[in-house]
């Protein structure tokens, strides 16, 4: 099996990138993006989508979630940054939410 090659983003490159993203914020090293919901199954429905689109891209999202509300922060741990993956998770998470 492959390795997946990882494309990790400049500074210049990654705030360009962040601008056209709606929402998404650099925090402490990663993307980070909040959702509220109406109630906790409509937030755990969320997340069950995304983890389906992330399992068939394997790139997996660190979150959490409390009551109506999620909290997603992204990056790739094997080249300590953001990547191009997290770029293209932090797009399937917002087509997701759509």
């Amino acid at each position: 099996m492959s390795q997946i090659k990882y494309k990790k983003l400049s500074g210049n490159e990654l705030a360009e990138t962040i601008r056209g993203m709606n929402g998404w914020n650099l925090k402490d090293g990663k993307l980070q993006k909040s959702f509220k919901f109406s109630n906790f199954i409509e937030a755990f429905g969320f997340m069950t989508r995304i983890a389906l689109e992330a399992e068939k891209i394997n790139h997996h999202p660190e979150w959490s979630n409390v009551y109506n509300s999620v909290t997603i922060n992204l990056s790739t741990h094997d080249v300590g940054g953001i990547t191009d993956y997290d770029i293209k998770l932090a797009k399937i998470i917002d087509n997701t939410n759509q």
